[in-house]
């Protein structure tokens, strides 16, 4: 039996979402651009699946823009702002994903001036020092609302209105990628200017996402082409994908407080099944997070070696980051809250789906319960 607990990495497809694109790939393949039946038809497809998208996050079906995915969708919003709006200055946290980290650090290199807002031990940001960073010059705010490695929901609502109150000029980005489809995500609600998704982390397929860009938001392209989706985004829609995300987005977000509570009591379950069966653990994720991520440090091992023991027995987590996961530094999110070297060494993280049961948390805990215990003594020898 496979139990599956790497779903901040990438989750498993509905299965009406697989037939979907199937079904589109071999049916409905006409390019959307074309005036003929066939792209016209094309088309249709692309517009339900914003009309899914935009629905599900209460915006204008015009306000939805598709990529490749949620890398895409950060680095068109936080480049796209830069060449579109006067100002140097931009505000983050230390915590975002790469692909916020590494696209500021490219504007850092082109002379803009990156300021990172200290968290709190939680991971969450401190709004007075946030606060405190505003600038006259400042044009962008960019903020993930749930953190892919351990879970902190950001306050991002508050961090918007503490901007516009103060620079109302300035827009402000939310990396929504791990917080879409797990908890509540609107438009309105998040206060943002532009907003990242990615289908592959709501059971849709791999290699689209999508980007909300509000009306009226100043934004230049950084991909340049044919000048498909108001020039905003240049090439041929991906149509499979586009109409597999446009219907794991309506799936997805149907029922959502009862799929969030679900996730939350197993996690609860699992963190609790950890603490009561093995001892020299920290738990790195905070209260009141996500519902869907939980990050435990094992004292003692090593998490790589944790993760094939436990893939050894079908069971799928992750060491970190998918997209940090192979380096050697360890990671920079534990490193900024303040845990140990020691124990990030040994840190795994566990993010559930709508898929997960109690069999698979009990067998996980299981697991780890007769894994660890034997890891530890071999490092020992």
């Amino acid at each position: 039996m496979e139990i599956y607990f790497d779903n901040s990495a990438t989750t498993k497809p509905y299965d009406e979402v697989a037939a979907a694109v199937f079904d589109t790939m071999k049916n409905n393949y006409g390019n959307p651009s074309s005036l003929h039946k066939l792209g016209i038809d094309a088309e249709r497809a692309v517009k339900q699946a914003k009309e899914r998208i935009a629905a599900a996050i209460k915006a204008n079906p015009s306000e939805v823009f598709f990529t490749s995915g949620g890398t895409e969708s950060d680095n068109i919003a936080i480049m796209g702002a830069a060449k579109a709006n006067r100002g140097r200055h931009i505000i983050s946290t230390p915590l975002e994903h790469p692909a916020v980290m590494n696209t500021l650090s490219e504007l850092e290199n082109r002379g803009y001036i990156v300021d990172y807002t200290p968290v709190d031990k939680n991971g969450k940001v401190m709004l007075n020092e946030f606060k405190r960073r505003i600038r006259p010059d400042t044009f962008l705010v960019t903020s993930m609302i749930v953190n892919n490695e351990i879970g902190t929901i950001e306050p991002v609502a508050e961090m918007s209105k503490i901007l516009k109150s103060i620079n109302p000029r300035a827009l402000f980005h939310v990396d929504a990628v791990q917080g879409f489809g797990k908890i509540p995500i609107t438009a309105d609600g998040l206060g943002a200017d532009l907003i990242s998704l990615s289908s592959h982390k709501i059971h849709g397929p791999m290699g689209v996402g999508g980007l909300y860009i509000r009306k009226g938001t100043r934004i230049k392209s950084t991909v340049y082409g044919g000048g498909q989706q108001m020039g905003i985004r240049s090439g041929t829609e991906n149509v499979p994908g586009i109409v597999g995300f446009g219907l794991a987005s309506k799936i997805a977000t149907t029922d959502l407080s009862a799929k969030s509570a679900e996730m939350e009591r197993l996690k609860t379950r699992l963190k609790n099944g950890i603490r009561n069966s093995i001892d020299n653990i920290m738990i790195n994720t905070p209260d009141n997070n996500a519902p869907h991520i939980l990050n435990v440090s094992f004292g003692g091992v090593k998490s790589e070696v944790v993760l094939h023991s436990l893939e050894m027995q079908d069971i799928y987590v992750s060491s970190g980051s998918a997209c940090s996961s192979h380096k050697n530094e360890p990671s920079y999110v534990l490193t900024e809250i303040g845990v140990p070297r020691k124990m990030i060494d040994g840190s795994i993280r566990f993010s559930l789906s709508e898929f997960n049961t109690e069999t698979d948390v009990d067998a996980a805990v299981k697991a780890l319960k007769s894994i660890i215990p034997r890891l530890r003594k071999l490092n020992m020898r």
